[in-house]
């Protein structure tokens, strides 16, 4: 698999971190952190694994979206941007992990 196809993966791994950072879950940093190794690593298991990560990773920016966007609304403050800028990060985080997917060529030559 091409470099250029991980580097997104790599990208929303640390994002994921730095939010769990930023609430203090240490543990969910290191896991993140973690898992920038097997995305590096040749075997499918390892492909795999990441992948599943990336999903459930922009599956938590859905909820948190959610989440933000209803205690928006409760306040009277504005929710747009809010709702644009975790948008875009679930869709980014979402695309990394489909990248990771490997075509039928790839899977051919690496068999």
């Amino acid at each position: 698999m091409s470099i250029l196809r991980r580097i997104p993966a790599l990208f929303s791994l640390l994002l994921l971190g730095a939010h769990f950072l930023r609430f203090g879950h240490l543990v969910a940093v290191g896991l993140c952190l973690a898992l920038i190794l097997p995305l590096f690593l040749r075997p499918a298991g390892a492909r795999r694994l990441v992948r599943g990560a990336l999903a459930l990773g922009a599956l938590l920016w859905i909820w948190v979206l959610i989440q933000d966007v209803q205690i928006r609304l409760a306040e009277g403050a504005p929710w747009v941007r809010l709702v644009c800028i975790l948008g875009a990060v679930a869709l980014f985080t979402g695309g990394s992990s489909w990248l990771l997917q490997a075509g039928p060529v790839e899977e051919a030559q690496s068999a």
